[in-house]
């Protein structure tokens, strides 16, 4: 999926700033219907089902707070099949409303602004709930999995769904993930997919529960892995191209500690620096061709690289320093493409240089508990995203060896490390 992009000035794109804002508008039902019938036809082939849980807990036209785990964006298809005909919201990404934003309100999406600090954004879920009388589609995850297990989840949502104090409804998708992995470059795989839709805290629930216990209990929730999933289940991925871009996720060597060296192609896994080579099963397990198998389960790969960078922030040896591309988001009218730049991040956090002089934004650690970093996004690239209310800056890394997934576990874990402080 491609969005709109345009060349400009830095000096243009930060005179697009629009401080205007207006209310969520009530989703209009005839487009919801719409959404409806195409995500219908689109589930058909992949034999769609759904388990239910505790429903008859929520009223038909009770606004309630959906919370879904993000693995595809076939996620959207999902949910509308699954809410349908109840009126709903969807909290979503701000660049998703760049060249229609006209079209995604009257649908009922809420732009907002991943990993950045929004008070707006509560008033409009409360807006959304109390004054539109309609529900509201949350991804508390906010990006998607790279690995395929869940993400860390913000502390506020417990405080958010204390305050709306209305019925909280998970939707857990099970073969999302393997039929679109965003590592993959965002090729289909034939999967049959499946929900599980459960009532998991209703309003006199939540009454009686404190913020850490709300915290708790959708924590257990959102507890999956979905290579798993995979394995346990027996789902067979046979497609030739499963390990295309597999690098991405599994950047570090664990035979000869190499970084960068990695390259996904085809069903295998090759280290250039060692020429060491695993294959990914059709099950889903990583297997070595030559040697001892370090892990055959993708997730236990991946958090072997987060503790690799932990050990290298506690030692002040983790640093990120790369020429990057920049794009800017100030608008809905288009991604701004505003020349070149240079982006460090290291343990006091993100200085981002560029255009002349023009941009020098630092971001310190303690400001998100995750960082917005993407695979191919917008097929434009791998990105790692920051800024603030005003500005949104989006830099592409011009060295390709360049991993954004060990950029954003290392601002997971820098983040860590100072609250600990």
């Amino acid at each position: 999926m491609k969005t709109t992009v345009k060349k400009k000035s830095y000096d243009y794109a930060i005179s697009r700033i629009n401080q205007d804002h207006k209310k969520p508008i009530k989703p209009f039902f005839v487009m919801q219907t719409l959404i409806r019938v195409l995500s219908f036809f689109s589930l058909l082939p992949m034999g769609f089902k759904c388990k239910k849980n505790g429903m008859e807990k929520v009223a038909k036209k009770q606004p309630c707070l959906y919370l879904m785990n993000h693995s595809a964006f076939i996620d959207l298809q999902i949910a509308s099949k699954l809410l349908w005909p109840k009126r709903y919201s969807i909290i979503m990404t701000s660049d998703g409303f760049v060249g229609k934003n006209l079209l995604m309100k009257t649908i009922g999406c809420i732009p907002t602004q991943k990993f950045v600090s929004d008070s707006v954004l509560v008033r409009d879920i409360f807006h959304t709930v109390k004054k539109n009388n309609a529900s509201v589609l949350l991804y508390p995850e906010a990006s998607y999995s790279f690995d395929g297990t869940a993400t860390t989840l913000p502390e506020s949502l417990g405080k958010l769904i204390k305050k709306l104090g209305i019925p909280v409804v998970t939707i857990i998708t099970k073969g999302a993930f393997a039929h679109q992995p965003l590592y993959n470059n965002l090729k289909k795989r034939k999967v049959s997919l499946s929900a599980e839709m459960e009532c998991l805290l209703t309003s006199e629930q939540i009454k009686s529960l404190s913020f850490d216990d709300i915290n708790r209990i959708i924590g257990e929730k959102f507890s999956f892995d979905n290579f798993r999933w995979q394995q346990e289940n027996g789902v067979k991925i046979d497609e030739k191209f499963r390990a295309d871009y597999l690098h991405r996720v599994l950047y570090k060597c664990p035979h000869c500690s190499a970084e960068g060296e990695t390259v996904g192609e085809g069903t295998t896994l090759t280290c250039k620096a060692c020429g060491k080579v695993w294959e990914l099963t059709e099950y889903g397990f990583m297997k070595a061709q030559n040697g001892e198998t370090e892990f055959d389960h993708i997730p236990d790969w991946y958090s072997y690289e987060r503790q690799e960078v932990r050990k290298e922030l506690l030692e002040g040896k983790y640093l990120l320093d790369c020429d990057v591309d920049i794009y800017m988001l100030t608008d809905m009218k288009a991604i701004y493409n505003v020349g070149s730049g240079h982006l460090t991040h290291n343990n006091n956090g993100f200085t981002l240089t560029g255009c002349d002089g023009q941009i020098n934004y630092t971001q310190a650690p303690e400001l998100s508990y995750s960082l917005y970093s993407d695979y191919y996004w917008y097929e434009i690239g791998d990105m790692v995203c920051i800024g603030n209310g005003k500005a949104l800056y989006y830099c592409f890394p011009k060295d390709k060896s360049v991993s954004v997934a060990k950029v954003r576990l290392a601002a997971e874990e820098l983040y860590k490390i100072v609250m600990e402080k």
